[in-house]
């Protein structure tokens, strides 16, 4: 109203003031009698001619304002359509048979049928777009500006993770409650694995279904599986485990090659047959020592139609010597063990002499429970004391016991046959609230894990010299198993994540944030919490965490950063079956195909109040030019 004000009090002024006239001396002056008598019989016309045109350009001027103000009837607003867009942005929707040139990808195809239904809305219809992937993100708000859902169709990019339909189901009528004519347009090729189990549950209620799907082909073979380790006692070896599957009705014939450190070490043929599922197993492989890499590619020399599950990666654990602190007056049977791993670099030290200068990655107290020093890593008890250093107390005393039962999938006991393992004597532990048993006595725990002040410890309640423990193969593998523990704790992390799903990365955890490089390069802050940095995946490749560490001011050290690699896959099976549904159903409502959104004139007032503004200011021009209001 303000604008609409001075603008109307600036042409009433240029209206009222005068053109000031040069006086020009003539020599006759008879000729103005003449001029002066027509003057003064048009001086009214002149005047309504005047005041008509101040009429009609406040007009002009109203129409303009308006139009620039965006009018909008309410009535016409309560009855608009409220549209929520979920558009598959999963892997899937990678697959290269779009159709045409401009549209090469699924997700192009998807893409330019979401651009004609923003052409397609009604001047009182609102529209919200979002991606659908592992998760939903909103890409607008509840707008019907189509320039804002133009920009955001341009920011649509597929992942490398498996789509949830049922969170997008839920996201949308989450954000259509409490809406008139409302509807969910889905854009998608269906892969959805099976439809019924995802969406059971689900009520549409009065919210109107439409589907519009994508993809033509089919044609696919995938990495459903891979996974590699190093030996635990010859770390310059290892051995992979992956699986290969063809999701078509025909046989075909797959070339796997495996690259290590992105060299080849391996070519294989394989023949799959129909819808097969082909596992391999490679064993003593050599050649690698940090990345490992899986890709496939058809026979005949075609590209199948979704490239993205046709590569894999891994990471195998760094090459490197663990320090190992051995506390222990002596012990004949512990150094034996320790000495089978050729990458463990052992110190020993008196328990009057701890802690020695340096760090180590684990250290093993025998008989004693000195406090923990800096720099000590996790810790192995054996047989610990019933002291306020002990990280568990102890219990009654045991005489004539054994492992009555152990966790059979806890890393450490994992192939281990315990049950023929005789002790004369020692002690059952008392394990804190969040501390894992993982073997135990019939008369109480004699195997414990926990943390203490973030550090991992294990303590045995006997003396493994006390027993006949050390006389078996069970004991040098029980103290190996439990330093790679410790030391390569996740092997999930170590050989691949799954994308999509929440990860937890070993991290110091002394430090709060992180910076996580993704595969394509781009750099993300993520936050570290109980020494894991937590982020959600949804890109297959290579990942690089960076950890800043300050200096030491004692040691004169500068701060750097510490890296540590890992590797994301997508390996999902129902993402890889790759064949177009042209219909979906939820629970007992079968989605319609889009309707109403033709594309034409939109309803907007301010549309046709500049058209009217145009045509008056050519009416103006018009006559203006023929002397009709001048």
């Amino acid at each position: 109203m303000t604008i609409a004000g001075v603008a109307g009090g600036l042409t009433v002024i240029f209206y009222i003031l005068k053109l000031r006239r040069r006086p020009i001396a003539v020599p006759f002056s008879h000729i103005w009698e003449r001029i002066l008598r027509d003057k003064e019989a048009t001086s009214w016309f002149s005047q309504l001619k005047r005041l008509l045109s101040l009429l009609f350009q406040l007009a002009l001027l109203t129409l303009l304002i308006m139009a620039l103000g965006d009018p909008r009837l309410s009535q016409n607003l309560v009855e608009g359509r409220n549209v929520l867009v979920l558009i598959d942005t999963s892997a899937s929707m990678k697959a290269i048979d779009g159709g045409d040139a401009e549209t090469p990808t699924r997700l192009d195809a998807a893409r330019k049928e979401v651009a004609a239904l923003v052409r397609g809305l009604g001047g009182t219809d609102r529209m919200l777009l979002a991606s659908m992937d592992s998760g939903v993100s909103p890409l607008t708000t509840m707008t019907g500006e189509t320039s804002d859902l133009q920009a955001a169709l341009k920011q649509l990019e597929a992942t490398d993770t498996r789509a949830d339909l049922r969170r997008g189901l839920n996201f949308a009528l989450d954000s259509l409650r409490g809406l008139n004519k409302t509807e969910i347009v889905l854009v998608s090729d269906g892969a959805f694995g099976d439809v019924e189990d995802v969406t059971r549950g689900i009520e549409l209620g009065d919210t109107k279904l439409s589907y519009i799907p994508v993809g033509k082909r089919k044609r696919n073979v995938a990495i459903t599986q891979f996974s590699v380790r190093r030996y635990p006692l010859d770390k310059s070896r290892y051995e992979v485990m992956l699986e290969v599957t063809n999701t078509n009705e025909e046989p075909t014939d797959v070339e796997l090659t495996l690259l290590g450190d992105g060299q080849v070490v391996d070519v294989t043929t394989l023949h799959l047959g129909p819808n097969e599922r082909l596992p391999r197993f490679y064993k003593d492989l050599g050649g690698a020592s940090r990345t490992l890499e899986a890709v496939i590619k058809l026979g005949d020399g075609k590209p199948d139609d979704l490239p993205a599950d046709d590569h894999a990666y891994a990471l195998m654990p760094e090459r490197r010597r663990s320090k190992v602190l051995l506390v222990t007056k002596t012990n004949t049977y512990l150094e034996a063990a320790l000495l089978l791993d050729e990458y463990l670099e052992v110190s020993s030290v008196e328990p009057s002499a701890y802690p020695p200068p340096g760090n180590f990655d684990v250290t093993i107290f025998d008989g004693v429970a000195p406090p923990l020093a800096d720099g000590s890593g996790a810790a192995l008890y054996l047989n610990p004391p019933d002291t306020k250093q002990a990280p568990v107390g102890r219990g009654k005393k045991l005489k004539m016991f054994g492992f009555d039962t152990w966790d059979k999938k806890h890393p450490v006991v994992r192939w281990m046959e315990l049950g023929d393992v005789q002790v004369a004597e020692g002690y059952s532990l008392k394990p804190e609230k969040n501390d894992r048993v993982v073997g135990a006595s019939f008369k109480g725990p004699i195997l414990v894990e926990g943390r203490r002040s973030g550090r991992r410890f294990m303590a045995l309640g006997f003396d493994p010299r006390d027993s006949d423990f050390v006389m078996r193969v069970a004991w040098p593998l029980f103290v190996l198993n439990t330093i790679n523990y410790f030391v390569e704790e996740d092997t999930g992390y170590i050989s691949s994540f799954r994308t999509g799903e929440v990860w937890r990365i070993p991290a110091p955890s002394g430090a709060e944030v992180a910076e996580l490089e993704l595969p394509d390069g781009t750099k993300h802050q993520v936050p570290i919490k109980q020494g894991r940095a937590v982020y959600q995946g949804d890109q297959a490749g290579f990942y690089t965490l960076r950890v800043k560490s300050e200096g030491n001011a004692e040691s004169g050290a500068e701060g750097g950063s510490q890296e540590t690699m890992f590797a994301a896959n997508l390996v999902d099976l129902d993402e890889s079956r790759i064949e177009p549904s042209a219909k979906l159903e939820i629970g007992k409502t079968e989605a319609s195909s889009v309707s109403n959104f033709s594309a034409g004139v939109r309803r907007e007032l301010w549309l046709y109040l500049l058209i009217a503004a145009i045509i008056a200011s050519t009416v103006e021009w018009l006559t203006y030019h023929r002397r009709l209001t001048v």
